[in-house]
């Protein structure tokens, strides 16, 4: 038994072997689709694609567009000493700031007087006109005639006059139909009040003419 025990060929225990990663067809296919990396870009594309970014995230805000309120005081001191009267009024009353600026004192007053004489036009009475102050100075007369200033009726009133406003040789608003009507009324000295009356009176004449219309057409 022992004899016939030693003749038998005993076999080694053999470790279970592994698939090769080549061996199977998914591997292979793994293998194949590695990820393919992209070529180094060069160093100058990469500071043009950083100074894109940096354009679209870092734009520069929009500066203001400057206005006349904006402009420094010593701009509006220069711009206020060549104004005439009725201007330097309107700007001086604009602000707070343009009301502390702007002077209306009795020399600007006594020039645009003087002005209005040289050019033959209509001036305020020496005992009415009060240069004191701009309240008592702009009353009656006065106030009358700023209107017709700012309104361009005294603009083209005699033949080579011009626009008193912007200097200019002819003025388009004065030969407007409205300034001209404004014109005519003020020459023939009637007021608003006149011309509120007499539409008032065409009213019934203008409601009996449309019953009379009305009346022979039914």
């Amino acid at each position: 038994m022992q004899s016939s025990s030693s003749l038998i060929l005993r076999r080694r225990p053999t470790a279970a072997r592994t698939p090769s990663p080549t061996s199977s067809p998914r591997a292979a296919t793994t293998q194949l689709q590695k990820p393919i990396t992209p070529d180094p870009v060069p160093w100058e594309d990469r500071e043009r694609e950083e100074d894109k970014n940096e354009a679209v995230t870092f734009r520069p805000r929009r500066r203001p567009r400057p206005t006349f309120t904006t402009l420094p005081v010593e701009i509006h001191l220069l711009i206020a000493h060549h104004l005439i009267y009725p201007d330097a009024l309107s700007l001086k009353h604009t602000s707070r700031h343009f009301y502390q600026l702007v002077d209306t004192g009795v020399r600007l007053k006594v020039e645009w007087l003087v002005e209005r004489r040289l050019l033959h036009l209509e001036c305020p009475s020496d005992r009415r006109c009060d240069l004191g102050s701009d309240l008592r100075f702009c009353r009656g007369s006065v106030k009358l005639l700023m209107q017709r200033r700012r309104e361009h009726i005294e603009c083209e009133s005699r033949p080579g006059l011009g626009c008193l406003i912007y200097g200019t040789r002819t003025c388009p608003h004065a030969r407007k139909l409205r300034t001209r009507i404004k014109k005519w009324m003020r020459a023939h000295e009637i007021d608003r009040t006149h011309w509120m009356l007499l539409l008032a009176s065409l009213v019934p004449l203008l409601v009996g003419w449309m019953w009379i219309v009305g009346v022979m057409m039914f």
